[in-house]
């Protein structure tokens, strides 16, 4: 991996707060909303964010029915169902314990390439980085302590969601990447599809008037929304393009640790030593499964 430039290092830095702080804001959006009244109004803010940036670089957006079909299967895995996932597991399991199950997802998508053929083998880095990566998810979980809450059904919600995040990358790499669109205009269609998809989901969802909605919980909305899922896309995909993937992939390591301390300073929740070894572990496994592996 080479070296993140100096100046790349004010905007990643941004971008993981931003993204790290989402687990914070889903929080504070359930106190007043439904996971459905969460879910929805972040991909339609998201989307209003992003069309109108791929508007002002004149991107071409994709005409193809067939196209549009595999977006929307991305937008399924990738938005719809890992973003209510998490709005449904942070109602019962901490915003701190959200971003620490997270930080699996690249472990997963190593284990479902390998599984569905989409990448041939395991390399002796990556088969390292497994073992140590799941080691430290075993600790987080802590199967033998019933107390836990990490393994609750809260806890495997977020564990769903972020397989159903490790299925999205596989898809959109074999389906979507190389297609001539840029990441920008990927994702603003992905979240537009996302949002009709919640859109669907609105009538039978029982969701209705939100139940107790304050000034926190619609600040948390707005900001997951329109912060956590449009602007940070754009940051993204501005280190992406003056830094490359391998540099923007980084951040990666960052949101577990941002969902810890805010979840400390501003909700005062607790994270004992054995998930924090844990944490570390899972970290250092996806560095290893990253080592020597060709940039997507």
């Amino acid at each position: 991996m080479r070296p993140v430039k100096q100046p790349a290092l004010p905007r990643l830095g941004l971008l993981a707060l931003i993204w790290g702080s989402s687990f914070l804001w889903i929080k504070l959006a359930d106190r007043g909303f439904s996971p459905v009244q969460v879910t929805f109004p972040r991909l339609a803010l998201g989307a209003a964010v992003l069309l109108p940036v791929v508007l002002a670089r004149r991107e071409a957006v994709p005409r193809s029915a067939a196209l549009w079909a595999r977006i929307t299967v991305a937008a399924l895995f990738a938005n719809a169902v890992p973003y209510l996932l998490f709005a449904v597991a942070e109602r019962s399991v901490d915003s701190s314990t959200a971003g620490i199950i997270n930080a699996t997802t690249p472990l997963w998508t190593v284990v479902l390439a390998v599984a569905v053929r989409h990448q041939k083998s395991v390399t002796g880095w990556q088969g390292a980085g497994l073992l140590v990566g799941f080691g430290g998810a075993l600790l987080i979980f802590s199967p033998w302590r019933s107390a836990s809450s990490v393994a609750s059904p809260g806890g495997l919600e977020c564990l769903a969601a972020s397989v159903s995040y490790a299925i999205s990358y596989i898809y959109m790499d074999k389906f979507l990447a190389r297609r001539g669109m840029s990441p920008i205009t990927l994702s603003a269609c992905q979240l537009l599809a996302a949002t009709a998809l919640l859109a669907l989901a609105l009538p039978v969802s029982g969701a209705g008037i939100p139940r107790a909605a304050d000034a926190a919980s619609l600040a948390g909305l707005v900001i997951l929304g329109v912060l956590g899922t449009g602007v940070a896309y754009v940051l993204n995909y501005q280190i992406i393009t003056s830094e490359g993937a391998t540099v923007a992939a980084t951040v990666t390591y960052l949101l577990p640790v941002v969902a810890i301390v805010l979840g400390v300073l501003v909700l005062g929740e607790t994270v004992t030593a054995g998930v924090l070894a844990g944490i570390a572990l899972v970290l250092a496994g996806v560095a290893l499964t990253r080592r020597g592996s060709r940039p997507s």
